[in-house]
């Protein structure tokens, strides 16, 4: 994965839909098995806005407009059935969503404003990547692998992830569907301060 630069003040976020248990394992599983090099340092998920530099100062303001849109947007079910690939426009074997791609979407769309009011460099596609930045015999392993993978959750949460300088890690996450005032819960499952 190749991040964007964090200026002097900075911090490099990501917004995603992490996948619960015992689908997250499955996923890291998968990836350790086929030899990614990031498989250790990116937790299984759905991308919403990939990685983003935001100014320190803005991180809170960045929050409450997590929190708004989360809240503006209701709890969902996912499906995640067989694989997909991104070749040759870039090397990556994915597993696809048959249920919940619209409503990862509509996510997607309404993030795209203040903090996050960045152009992406490719259309947004969910998916949940398996393999990424191997040879075409890994990846072709890969896709045939976890083509007949399938998963099944509810989302109820959106998260925010920073790059800590080597890998991703959650920090805040925010309720979908939450009511007006409910910011959501930081990484641990604790109530945010207001």
């Amino acid at each position: 994965m190749r991040l964007p630069r964090a200026g002097a003040g900075e911090t490099v976020v990501g917004v995603a839909l992490a996948i619960p248990e015992p689908f997250r394992t499955q996923l890291h599983d998968a990836r350790v098995r086929f030899g990614d090099p990031e498989a250790h340092n990116i937790v299984p998920h759905v991308t919403l806005v990939g990685p983003t530099p935001v100014a320190d100062d803005a991180l809170t303001a960045l929050d409450e407009h997590l929190a708004t849109v989360a809240a503006r947007h209701a709890p969902f079910g996912v499906v995640l059935r067989g694989t997909e690939t991104f070749r040759p426009v870039s090397p990556v074997v994915f597993v696809a969503l048959a249920r919940g791609a619209a409503s990862c979407s509509a996510l997607e769309e309404a993030l795209r404003a203040g903090p996050l009011d960045v152009p992406s460099a490719f259309p947004f596609h969910p998916h949940v990547t398996v393999a990424h930045d191997l040879d075409d015999a890994a990846l072709d392993e890969a896709q045939r692998d976890m083509a007949d993978y399938e998963a099944a959750f509810d989302v109820t949460h959106l998260h925010r992830f920073v790059h800590d300088g080597s890998a991703w890690r959650p920090v805040q996450q925010f309720a979908l569907g939450a009511a007006v005032g409910d910011r959501g819960t930081g990484a641990s499952g604790t109530p945010r301060p207001s």
